[in-house]
């Protein structure tokens, strides 16, 4: 005969007597673990002054999972400063500073009164680089002021009056621009034209000083031709007294004779003189149709084009591919580029700038 107990709410009645059963056991023997909405962390003002109760509280402290980790601490702390003390340290300060009105002012302050800029401030403006890139120079000793090297910061120059030197090469400390222009043919030499036709002067809009050309290229010659606003520079380029060699490639139709460079190096008579050739090469030849070289360093109207047909050869097509030592390289016709710091000192260092 089953008991009364028997049965599925018979069951459920005894497992919560053994719940019961249980929960008075651990109530006579140790502590019961409180139940997570009951258990408290050890964090905040209303931290226990006994460390951290059982459970999570550990955790809380310094675990990922719980609050914020507190430092360890060692020894005695300092108590907190109240408002008031920070206050009244305020304005102690305040009195003890406000009577002092002659402050002298830092040397790199806008408003004190210093003679020229700093070396790698012009140095930066030139476009050697950041200021911190500049002052490495200075270190490296590749840097001379005046003809004497520059090994310690702080060395102040006056831009229109001292001469600058990066590893040998004249920085150009002022705002000056400089620029290289591959010209087409039909482009006209002028930064202005009348007549409407295409000139240097659509290939410069938008900058920020007027440019001029530093000599001119005939019309239907193509290659390297260069503007800038520095005056002195393009008149020492352009100068006959300092014979800036310009190297031109040459289209003619030969076949050419073996003499042809002597011929040339030694003269050939034009209506205006004698026109000589600093050197000449036959860089191509396919057929009949020869690709020569010719360097000279004069700057007369036309000269290679008449040179060459004086010795028999018209030119079919002539293309400036260097001016000093910048050369036309990859670049395209039409392009415009900024020669760069480098170029800019061999350039002036051409004309003993």
């Amino acid at each position: 005969m089953r008991s009364s107990g028997s049965g599925k709410s018979g069951g459920r009645g005894n497992y919560r007597g053994a719940g019961n059963n249980r929960d008075q056991k651990q109530g006579q023997g140790r502590p019961r673990k409180p139940r997570p909405e009951e258990r408290r962390y050890d964090v905040g003002p209303g931290a226990s002054p006994d460390g951290p109760r059982s459970g999570r509280g550990g955790a809380a402290r310094g675990g990922a999972k719980g609050g914020p980790k507190k430092p360890q601490q060692r020894g005695r702390t300092a108590p907190a400063r109240s408002r008031e003390y920070e206050t009244r340290a305020e304005e102690r300060n305040r009195e003890r500073y406000a009577g002092k009105k002659d402050i002298k002012l830092p040397k790199t302050f806008p408003g004190a009164e210093q003679e020229g800029e700093r070396l790698q401030k012009v140095l930066a403006r030139a476009g050697y680089g950041s200021r911190r890139a500049c002052e490495e120079l200075i270190d490296q000793a590749r840097v001379e002021v005046n003809g004497e090297i520059v090994t310690e910061q702080g060395k102040r120059v006056d831009p229109e009056k001292d001469e600058v030197k990066v590893d040998g090469l004249t920085v150009a400390t002022q705002s000056y621009q400089f620029f290289s222009l591959n010209k087409p043919a039909g482009v006209v030499s002028t930064m202005e034209d009348p007549e409407g036709r295409q000139c240097l002067g659509d290939y410069v809009t938008n900058r920020e000083t007027r440019l001029f050309h530093v000599g001119r290229l005939d019309t239907e010659t193509e290659g390297v031709i260069l503007l800038t606003n520095h005056g002195e520079l393009a008149h020492r380029l352009t100068h006959p007294k300092y014979g800036v060699k310009k190297t031109y490639l040459a289209h003619i139709v030969g076949p050419i004779p073996r003499d042809l460079g002597k011929r040339l190096k030694d003269g050939i008579q034009l209506e205006d003189g004698y026109a000589r050739a600093d050197h000449f090469r036959v860089v191509e030849q396919t057929g009949k149709n020869y690709l020569v070289e010719v360097t000279l360093h004069e700057g007369r109207k036309h000269i290679v084009r008449r040179m060459l047909a004086e010795a028999g050869f018209p030119v079919d097509k002539l293309v400036r591919t260097a001016f000093g030592p910048i050369t036309l390289g990859d670049q395209k016709s039409g392009w415009l580029r900024r020669l760069s710091n480098t170029e800019v000192g061999m350039l002036m260092q051409e004309v003993d700038l």
